[in-house]
């Protein structure tokens, strides 16, 4: 029996009934980055089999397969011509760990191996690795490489970086009981793994996010703030946000995203609140609750004055974030700015931050740093704000990169580059682990169903799955995010040897919706290793 093999990129997504196209891979990196490869290979056997799979190195390697998962509603109608397919199908995106019989080897189909190499502690220098598949009667098949490690470190992302975090959906799955040590636990695991693929900033749940959930509809509470009502307003308890903050700070999160203070899509009502009045628990505010009305203006208030001193006293006022409402359109300005004005004297010296394309929310001072759709970025960059973000989701699913499945795994690297070109302040997307349907309907289970029940392209709810034992399981998008930071970093540390104009003249004239391929990204990222290794 044999195996077809060959060495692919990181960006290649090897689907199962065609032979990979993508450049073979130049390995080099700075020391600390995310680097990784793959193994594409096909099985010539007549029926299905085992293989074992190894790489062998001076630097740690390690060796998952890349798991086929279903892509029911992969786009939209209205997309481009820039896409794998527009087939529903199975698949390339979940990581995994080899199992108890080793590495599928199925007849007559692509598979890969994905191979993360350990850069972190490595040494400067060249280093051969070899990667092969066994079976039965020996070696099937052997590919080897070389890793070249520069002498520079790889910088810290100098940005916030968000993809939004949903611990309710954390509990309905796993059947933890929200607070419970176990969903504590739980939570600690998916932050953790978010935070060593730089996404250090992290949503917060003060109160129950409203967010993509259905009006008049409610997702599980999962409110950090404890709140009894008195005589006098209200008593507030901090006890569990401290541990969360704590948490989130020791598994690498930098930034604290303040939950939204207002319903989702115009501001016109409370997220649900919870709360103790006369030794009762009951909901003291949500869709029942005028947004911009005194009662619960009121409410906020007390609750921002006494939030802010534990924001001190935790040393992360200048690293926490506030929004109003997500994704206000024209018609919401009088619902938006009656919220706004409810909380503004309140919020005045903190960072904030809405997602909104329409610019007049910060023409009119509503919005401070606006979080911009990259597909409606140009409005921004005339006059723009002093700091402007980027965010896309289900809807910049034309010509701008995005992350969903079915597209070049390019187009979701060239983000990075993207992001440093245009001097971005952030970058925020809505979905790390959303395992609902649209509007929060009903829990789905994300290993069936990656679209949302049918709503969102497969992949733009979630970049981690559910592992049984409480633990996420990476999908090829959540690297290659990575990766894109791990640019962005790179262009910052050549920056700090050559200078921004220098970083400028070599990305070209790239924009949000004209950028590289596979091949023209590899070709990019070498010149700037090249230029690194030339000046330091």
């Amino acid at each position: 029996m044999s195996i077809s093999s060959r060495l692919v990129t990181s960006m290649c997504k090897v689907f199962p009934t065609g032979e990979p196209e993508s450049p073979r891979p130049e390995l080099t990196a700075l020391r600390g980055e995310s680097l990784s490869f793959q193994l594409a290979y096909r099985w010539e056997g007549p029926y299905r089999d085992w293989g074992r799979a190894e790489a062998e190195s001076e630097l740690p390697v390690r060796v998952r397969t890349v798991g086929l998962v279903p892509c029911e509603y992969p786009c939209h109608p209205w997309h481009d011509e820039g896409y794998l397919t527009t087939e529903p199908g199975l698949y390339p995106d979940l990581l995994q760990e080899p199992g108890r019989f080793g590495i599928p080897l199925v007849a007559g189909q692509w598979r890969s191996l994905w191979l993360d190499v350990e850069t972190k502690n490595a040494k400067a220098g060249t280093y051969p690795v070899t990667v092969r598949i066994s079976g039965g009667d020996g070696v099937l098949c052997e590919e080897s490489t070389t890793v070249e490690i520069l002498d520079v470190e790889l910088p810290r992302l100098p940005i916030p970086h968000t993809e939004w975090f949903h611990s309710d959906c954390l509990a309905d799955y796993y059947g933890a009981e929200v607070f419970s040590q176990r969903w504590w636990e739980i939570v600690g695991n998916f932050v953790k793994t978010a935070g060593e693929h730089r996404c250090n900033m992290l949503l917060t749940p003060v109160f129950t996010p409203p967010l993509d959930t259905a009006i008049g509809g409610t997702r599980r509470t999962v409110q950090l703030i404890d709140v009894e009502v008195t005589k006098d307003g209200y008593r507030f308890g901090f006890d569990k946000f401290r541990r969360w903050v704590k948490m989130a700070l020791e598994r690498g999160i930098e930034y604290i995203e303040i939950s939204h203070l207002f319903s989702q899509w115009g501001a016109k009502f409370a997220p649900k609140v919870m709360g103790v009045e006369n030794g009762v628990e009951k909901q003291l505010f949500g869709w029942d609750t005028d947004g911009g009305g005194e009662e619960y203006g009121g409410f906020l208030r007390q609750f921002l004055r006494e939030l802010k001193p534990v924001l001190e006293e935790l040393g992360i006022a200048g690293r926490t974030y506030f929004h109003i409402s997500d994704e206000p359109a024209a018609e919401h300005m009088d619902s938006y700015k009656r919220a706004y004005n409810a909380v503004k004297d309140e919020l005045l010296g903190y960072n904030s931050m809405d997602a909104l394309s329409e610019r007049v929310y910060y023409d009119e001072g509503l919005v401070q740093q606006p979080v911009c759709a990259i597909d409606h970025i140009e409005r921004f960059l005339e006059d723009r704000p002093d700091k402007l973000w980027g965010y896309y989701c289900t809807g910049q699913a034309v010509d701008v990169p995005n992350r969903f499945i079915v597209q070049p795994g390019s187009r979701t690297r060239i983000l990075g580059a993207l992001l440093y070109k245009y001097s971005l302040a952030g970058f925020l997307q809505w979905g790390y682990n959303f395992y609902n349907s649209q509007l929060s309907l009903y829990p789905i289970d994300p290993y069936k169903v990656t679209d949302a029940g049918g709503a969102f392209p497969s992949g733009d709810p979630f970049i981690v799955y559910p592992r049984p034992d409480g633990r996420p399981e990476e999908s090829q998008r959540l690297i290659l995010m990575d990766e894109a930071m791990c640019d962005y970093c790179a262009l910052c540390a050549l920056e700090g040897l050559v200078g921004r104009e220098r970083v400028m003249e070599i990305l070209g004239d790239m924009t949000f919706k004209s950028y590289p391929d596979e091949r023209g990204l590899l070709e990019l990222r070498q010149r700037v290793n090249e230029e690194i290794r030339k000046n330091i």
